[in-house]
């Protein structure tokens, strides 16, 4: 179906509070939210909404669904190759360079656990969820928001010369409709905390976790590997609406990578701060996060611990280490010469913590897809580790749960060939009433336990303050 047209009509600015409120009604509405323009430059640019898909793939294992129209077709193989061919079916001839990234395309996750795909793995960890390990939805429709120039988009994909201007309309219309909208909040979702608050449960007592990255040390100096991303999954019940949290969520820590996911049952809600892989225009960018200290209680403590962060030690390794991982994996499908380092170590200062961030740019192979680009990095190196393979099977071994969606990625893929992926960190996972969420940090010869439980518990600041603030918002 190459030949596709798209239409791009400007409508008026809808408040991202009201989009969320009726992305919640919606099965397999998604928002992707680069923060509301907060950050300054091209990672909060776009942010991206869409309900209705036209088709579903979902998979575990080799297991495949497929499902259209309320038809269902279930298959065995290699999710990855049906979605490249579903990516090829629909893809778009050409599209005007000035227009935004993604205008229609798969929106959804890859878990963490895909990486089983790639590499004979051990499976010793606990598949407790038993949720689908590939979960992609594809739009021909999207609202699209332009904070940098404060526009807003729809676009609508064409798969018929023969569609008329008055469906065109009226598709178009019914997106100006959602801004006049006033959604009301169902009885379930007015639901506070109880007195008292919530009970959290990890997977692992604190003596587990130091104990696990007591035996990730030991095998730094048996040479097994140079360091591993250790975490623990935390639960509690869901006393709150799901999509009021996540309005609770970007209040606290608006991230540039956030989600919004409401399928079918299962609910993301993501402040990543990590952008995995990015593609556009045969370009590739990935930028990896080591490195992580809270925010100071004032101005002289904030600062302290931001320079306090660029001048470790320890984290700068840990963050070339990885940079160093990505470098190899690009190499396997950039042309040959095209990888920079264009920014080796740099600062960046979120609302509740700092982190250490590298860019790392390449230009994709002739020959090469988005597919081969995963099959070459899939999962990110900051999160599991050097050497990756030999990281992921400690990972296997000293967490009791497969992670899931956490560290997979989140985001789009374009039917313009474009690709934008998120690391899937500080994000809560709703199934039915239980809400999750999982923190973790890098292991390396020279860590203190200690330190690393409480690095755990720095990046989960953001996650619990939000299950306190939902009533403010």
């Amino acid at each position: 179906m190459v030949g596709n047209r798209v239409v791009v009509e400007e409508i008026d600015s809808i408040a991202c509070s009201k989009l969320l409120e009726a992305i919640a009604h919606f099965s397999y509405g998604f928002f992707l939210d680069s923060g509301s323009g907060i950050y300054k430059n091209d990672l909060g640019r776009y942010s991206l909404a869409g309900w209705n898909p036209f088709l579903i793939l979902k998979s575990r294992g080799s297991s495949v669904q497929l499902i259209q129209k309320n038809r269902v077709i279930n298959k065995r193989g290699n999710p990855f190759l049906v979605l490249r061919d579903i990516l090829d079916k629909y893809r778009l001839a050409s599209t005007c360079q000035d227009l935004p990234p993604f205008l229609g395309g798969g929106v959804g996750y890859l878990s963490y656990d895909l990486c089983h795909f790639w590499e004979n793995l051990p499976c010793k960890a606990k598949d407790d969820l038993c949720l689908p390990e590939l979960y992609i939805a594809f739009y021909d429709r999207v609202l699209i928001m332009d904070h940098l120039e404060k526009r807003t988009f729809v676009s609508l994909i064409l798969s018929s010369p023969n569609k008329n201007n008055a469906m065109i309309k009226e598709k178009i219309e019914e997106v100006k409709r959602l801004g006049r909208k006033n959604v009301v909040a169902k009885k379930d979702e007015k639901r506070l905390l109880k007195p008292g608050g919530f009970l959290l449960e990890s997977n692992l007592t604190k003596q587990q976790y130091l104990q696990a990255v007591g035996k990730a040390k030991n095998y730094i100096r048996e040479g097994d590997i140079f360091q591993v991303n250790l975490s623990q999954r935390f639960h509690t019940k869901l006393l709150v609406s799901p999509h009021r949290l996540y309005q609770s969520l970007r209040e606290i820590n608006p991230a540039p990578f956030a989600a919004y996911l409401n399928f079918n049952g299962i609910k993301i809600l993501s402040s990543s701060p990590e952008r995995f892989l990015r593609v556009r225009d045969k370009e590739i960018e990935t930028r990896p996060i080591k490195g992580t200290r809270p925010r100071g209680r004032n101005k002289q403590e904030d600062e302290k611990l931001g320079k306090g962060l660029l001048a470790s030690q320890k984290d700068r390794a840990e963050l070339v280490m990885i940079v160093d991982l990505e470098r190899n994996d690009l190499g396997r499908v950039c042309q040959h010469g095209s990888i920079k380092v264009e920014e080796l170590v740099k600062l960046e200062i979120f609302p509740t913590v700092f982190h250490t961030i590298s860019t790392i740019r390449g230009i994709l192979a002739s020959g090469k897809d988005r597919i081969d680009l995963l099959r070459a990095t899939f999962p990110g190196g900051s999160i599991t580790g050097a050497p990756k393979i030999r990281a992921m099977e400690i990972i296997d071994e000293l967490e009791p749960s497969k992670r899931s969606v956490y560290t997979g990625s989140l985001g789009y893929f374009g039917f313009n060939e474009s690709m934008d992926l998120n690391i899937v960190i500080r994000t809560f996972l709703v199934k039915n009433d239980d809400l999750y969420f999982q923190v973790g940090g890098g292991i390396v010869a020279d860590s203190d336990p200690e330190e690393e439980f409480q690095e755990t518990l720095d990046k989960a600041k953001a996650l619990i303050s939000s299950l306190y603030n939902h009533r403010k918002v």
